[in-house]
């Protein structure tokens, strides 16, 4: 059922104009709905929180908040104030424009990006001014803790690969490339980021055209395609910078994930390696094999920090600097292990820990003279038996878990002088909110208290399904833990129809993380169970349960997913055997395409979004071949292959099809350039060519997601209709 939604319309004076003017801006929405059950419109009209930090005193927190308008099919981006309590917020954006990034620059005085600049204003929103003339170039920034310096990100023109067309043909649009890693994620790769070092003078007012840490070097800084701020920090004396940077270009960047933490020296623009010594030579690599068994991972070369190193934290002394560090190179999901080095020194030494390290940030007593060996060291997210729940590693390396909910916690960082945590945490039935955290004080438990209730105003108004978990016996002698959603409007004795949810990744966990797109209480609001596995291949289950999937896409995790449907037509009464489905993305889309030609004819209705269909193909179409590489072992071409890569290959899902029999949708992005739509279109044609009733949405404007509001709205619309069709 459709609903109505009510933006919030806000006058203001538009600048430069002659008289006063009236723009729509988007806001909260002011949505009553007319029952009780989700719907994608109700969805998008949530707000979704982003960036939040504390004021240094802890008397204050600024965070942000993106809204939705599906009409105007775009979000706006506002600020609002809060005290640590939760109580007294205020809205702080006032006109149409974007304001993004918050961060203090001092108790009282907070500063953001809007219109491709900083600007700075007082923690109640007024005396706004201009810090930063770039000319609108401001992508990211963050200032010296002495205020005396400032990193402004910026893109530079980028002709490594590319080159640069004549300037007496302006208007053509063809590109001439020369090497690899000539587009990323959606977009072709003719500018990088650089970090550059501003001058911060009277008024805070940003001076100079600024020193590019990276100058001359054709290297990005953050990392493609998500990195961030994160991947810079400051030491605490304002002297130093450390950042994120893999230097390499072309071919080279496409097979590596070995990237390093460098050391800026301000004053000397000195720069020092932290993760190999000055001497390193990488050795040499066949590009079509995977680095797996290679020289660059040999045990005696691992000490060189030669996988994903980012997002460096010094310690509040300044003496060391922690990061997270993967040890393998061309390994994307190695263990994330968190990497503590003396900055002196250069010793380094690794926690001792089962699972990744989501996120982490140093305690504020560390390395003090007073310091206890129980006191903490760290405090980090760690996800465990599908959950992402938040630890403490003392100065002794000792680990507690200081957090035991059935939720994802998706950040974290000190408040309150050390004294507590200012935190963010969604679950598979409920969006992000933030929460302080007090760590527990002798034989107290952890206090946690709630701080923003964004989208109370909806989630009141909706009735969810109950979850659910289950641990399912594997063919392997193992058990996999199955989470199970309810139809929202469940009623004790009746079958629903059942989907199997294929998650993606293929290394990413099922826990309970709250989605825009893949949101199973929007499942269970139309009447659907949903049965989500923890199959092989996933994190939180010890790093031999995570690597048994590498190599061996359609062995045991395929089994793990037919063991959990087995399992629920079989022992939930409330599951309908005769009306199941199998859905996924990315991982979960190729997954999807393999069952269609191994199912047994369980499921009567398939959907597959952005998924891999046929493998060879994918090797050379993908623009991160270190994951092709790893994961499949070696190139298709290569005769007589390594048993993993015959495998793989020979059990591409392109070659199953003589075998599907069962209608599909496929959903697919043609500025996906991870998995290319000439894989979705591939499903599509082969499926309607065999006489099966298929479809497929095409999104020209869309990457390996689904972003834009009406597009998400007609993916939803497009999701259950299909489903809806076969399914009931």
């Amino acid at each position: 059922m459709k609903r109505t939604l009510i933006l919030a319309v806000l006058a203001l004076t538009m600048l430069g104009s002659t008289k006063a003017q009236e723009a729509q801006v988007i806001g909260k929405s002011n949505i009553k709905l007319s029952s009780k059950q989700m719907t994608p419109e109700a969805l998008w009209a949530m707000g979704r929180i982003g960036s939040y930090q504390a004021a240094p005193d802890g008397k204050h927190i600024v965070y942000q908040v993106g809204y939705y308008s599906v009409k105007q099919n775009k979000s706006h981006q506002v600020l609002y104030m809060m005290n640590p309590d939760g109580s007294g917020q205020q809205l702080l954006t006032k006109g149409a424009k974007n304001e993004t990034d918050p961060q203090w620059l001092d108790n009282e005085t907070v500063a953001f990006i809007t219109g491709g600049e900083i600007w700075a204003m007082k923690l109640d929103g007024s005396e706004r001014r201009q810090l930063s003339k770039t000319d609108g170039n401001v992508e990211g920034f963050l200032f010296s803790p002495d205020r005396s310096k400032v990193i402004i990100l910026k893109s530079l023109p980028f002709h490594e690969v590319i080159k640069q067309n004549p300037t007496d043909l302006p208007k053509a649009t063809g590109r001439r490339v020369t090497d690899l890693m000539y587009r990323h994620w959606d977009h072709y790769v003719e500018s990088i980021q650089h970090p550059f070092v501003y001058t911060v003078g009277d008024g805070l007012a940003i001076a100079g055209k600024g020193t590019d840490i990276l100058e001359g070097e054709p290297y990005e800084c953050p990392m493609e395609p998500f990195g961030g701020m994160e991947q810079l920090a400051w030491s605490p004396d304002s002297k130093t910078i450390a950042y994120t940077c893999r230097k390499k270009t072309g071919l080279e960047y496409s097979i590596s994930t070995d990237s390093d933490i460098f050391l800026y020296d301000v004053a000397t623009k000195a720069t020092r390696n932290l993760c190999k010594p000055a001497d390193y030579k990488a050795p040499k690599v066949d590009p079509t094999r995977t680095l797996a068994i290679q020289a660059v991972n040999a045990p005696e070369n691992l000490k060189n920090n030669v996988g994903y190193d980012q997002n460096p934290q010094f310690s509040p002394d300044g003496k060391y600097i922690a990061w997270q560090s993967m040890e393998r190179d061309g390994y994307e999901a190695d263990l994330n292990r968190l990497c503590v080095c003396n900055v002196e020194t250069g010793d380094k030494w690794y926690l001792n820990w089962k699972s990744d390290v989501e996120a982490f940030c140093w305690a504020p007593v560390a390395n003090s003279k007073k310091v206890k060996a129980a006191d903490p060291q760290f405090y980090f997210l760690s996800v465990w038996n599908g959950c992402c729940n938040m630890y403490m590693a003392s100065q002794k390396r000792e680990i507690t878990q200081l957090t035991e909910t059935w939720d994802d916690w998706t950040g974290i960082q000190m408040a309150n002088n050390g004294q507590q945590i200012l935190a963010s945490r969604q679950s598979l039935s409920h969006p992000t909110d933030l929460y302080m955290v007090t760590p527990p004080a002798k034989k107290q438990a952890t206090q946690m208290k709630q701080i923003t209730r964004e989208n109370d105003h909806i989630l009141s108004q909706l009735q969810f399904g109950e979850m659910q978990q289950y641990w399912v016996p594997t063919t392997d002698g193992k058990k996999e833990l199955v989470w199970v959603m309810l139809p929202s409007n469940y009623e004790k004795g009746k079958k629903y129809p059942t989907l199997l949810f294929c998650e993606g990744g293929p290394q990413s966990p099922v826990s309970q993380f709250w989605s825009y797109r893949w949101n199973f209480q929007m499942m269970a609001a139309n009447g659907y169970v949903v049965i989500a596995p923890n199959r092989h291949g996933l994190p939180g289950f010890g790093q031999e349960w995570k690597e048994e999937i590498s190599g061996d896409w359609t062995g045991q995790c395929m089994q793990d997913y037919l063991n959990a449907i087995d399992f629920a037509a079989d022992s939930l009464p409330f599951v309908d055997r005769n009306r199941l489905g199998a859905v996924g993305a990315s991982f979960g889309g190729f997954s999807v395409y393999y069952l269609a030609g191994i199912h047994n004819k369980r499921f009567k209705a398939f959907i597959a979004h952005d998924g891999a269909f046929n493998l060879d193909a994918m090797y050379t179409e993908t623009e991160e071949n270190w994951f092709s590489n790893w994961e499949y072992d070696e190139s298709y071409w290569h005769h007589p292959q390594m048993p993993r890569a015959k495998k793989t290959y020979e059990n591409s899902p392109h070659k199953m099809v003589e075998k599907w029999d069962t209608p599909i949708l496929c959903i697919h992005g043609e500025k996906d350039y991870r998995i290319n739509a000439t894989q979705g279109m591939s499903a599509f044609n082969a499926a309607r060519m065999k006489g099966i009733p298929a479809e497929l949405l095409i999104f020209p404007d869309e990457n390996h997601w689904v972003l834009k509001p009406q597009n998400g709205i007609l993916w939803q619309r497009t999701f259950f209709d299909f489903l809806d069709k076969w399914l009931k």
